[in-house]
């Protein structure tokens, strides 16, 4: 039987991964750099979602005087540089490579719509061993706009669409809400994740499925296409 969803496009942090921890360690090397004092986790988790960009400057803001646009920049590249040069990849969530692996099995096409950064989010895929699985991948800075922006999410659908043709039928699966705006702004299904970073009730988002568990996915997919 066929699967009712022919593409589906993930965010990547707290929806794939869990990179608070690698996130904290490596924004606590550019705070320290900048003579700034270190975060915890439980504080980075909050400023998670919205860009490179917006973490760094959320750090410096709970750290001392914020950033402008003027000086963020070498803030940044300090952060990205870091980031890309780090060697302890993210931690999958339980369930993550088999259920994408299955999907994509039954000719689920996959895209990535997140707003970390292209060249780091590829990075990560390639090693934990999920970039051949993704035939789609957009970033935070791979076009002008990012979620919650529904061009970004729909940049990433046309590409998984075949001979020029949007997919038959997509969702969108995320954990915060850009994730659910972005969907809604292209008029696909959205699923958020229950574990992720959403800054807010989970019920609170607006999500057509909240999950607690990865593996899940599937079968809710095929309940949420019975309507």
């Amino acid at each position: 039987m066929p699967f009712p969803f022919s593409a589906l496009v993930f965010d990547l942090d707290g929806t794939l991964i869990d990179s608070a921890p690698d996130m904290t360690r490596v924004l606590n090397r550019t705070l320290a750099a900048f003579d700034r004092s270190a975060l915890t986790e439980a504080q980075v988790r909050t400023m998670i979602g919205d860009g490179s960009a917006m973490l760094v400057r959320q750090a410096f803001a709970a750290t001392g005087d914020a950033l402008d646009d003027a000086t963020v920049q070498p803030v940044l590249r300090h952060y990205l540089d870091r980031y890309f040069e780090d060697e302890e990849a993210s931690a999958l969530y339980p369930g993550v490579t088999d259920t994408l692996t299955a999907l994509a099995e039954r000719g689920v096409r996959l895209g990535l719509c997140t707003n970390k950064p292209e060249r780091i989010s590829r990075k990560l895929l390639d090693a934990l061993g999920l970039a051949h699985l993704f035939v789609a991948v957009a970033g935070g800075d791979t076009l002008p706009v990012k979620k919650p922006d529904g061009r970004h999410l729909g940049w990433v659908l046309e590409r998984l669409g075949r001979d020029g043709q949007a997919p038959a039928r997509a969702a969108m699966i995320g954990d915060n809400g850009n994730d659910v705006k972005a969907a809604r702004a292209v008029g696909v299904p959205v699923v958020a994740m229950s574990y992720g970073y959403p800054r807010m009730p989970v019920e609170e988002l607006g999500a057509d499925v909240i999950l607690d568990h990865f593996a899940d996915l599937p079968a809710a997919l095929e309940r949420l296409a019975l309507g």
